[in-house]
């Protein structure tokens, strides 16, 4: 019987570097992208002091390009909401980084809220956000009573975000202006 394991016949693949993948600069995978969402959402200090609060509209930051992608972050007030929508030819990820917010689409309602990156699915009392993918329509609004911030990150970068009528399937193309 040979004693050899495996470890002893081919060695330790962390001791041998040109066997690992090196790490990219940016991400090009549906998990990379959300592990860019979930990696800034737990770095405050590239976000926080950046957030800024308006009552007339929606405020928005372009956080982060890369390659074909881009970052995004959002505050709302309450009562504030983004109105029936998709994002064009972009797919996205979207995280809530403080506060809650409502997701709406036609196969219904979703509390997506902040502090639910990194608990365990079965122990979430809400959803940490959304993955989507190009033509998919919906509708965020801040329900809540306090302040909400959200991060966005698009790939292909946002350039329209076409505008829907609830119950219909007409829209209306609005460019996005950085």
């Amino acid at each position: 019987m040979n004693s050899d394991n495996d470890l002893q016949i081919a060695g330790d693949i962390l001791e041998v570097p040109h066997l690992l993948q090196p790490p990219r600069e940016h991400p090009v995978t549906v998990a990379e992208f959300v592990g860019l969402a979930r990696a800034i959402a737990a770095d405050r200090a590239q976000w926080e002091h950046l957030v800024e609060y308006d009552a007339t509209s929606r405020w928005y930051h372009r956080l982060r390009t890369g390659p074909g992608y881009e970052v995004w972050l959002l505050s709302w007030v309450p009562g504030q909401g983004s109105g029936l929508h998709d994002h064009g030819r972009s797919s996205g990820v979207l995280t809530v980084l403080e506060g809650t917010l409502t997701e709406r689409t036609e196969r219904g309602t979703r509390a997506l809220g902040a502090g639910a990156v990194g608990v365990p699915p079965l122990e979430r009392s809400r959803e940490w956000g959304r993955v989507f993918a190009p033509g998919y329509v919906h509708e965020v609004v801040n329900d809540a009573l306090e302040p909400a911030v959200s991060l966005h990150v698009y790939y292909p970068g946002l350039t329209e975000m076409p505008m829907h009528t609830a119950g219909t399937a007409a829209c209306e193309a609005r460019p996005v202006t950085a």
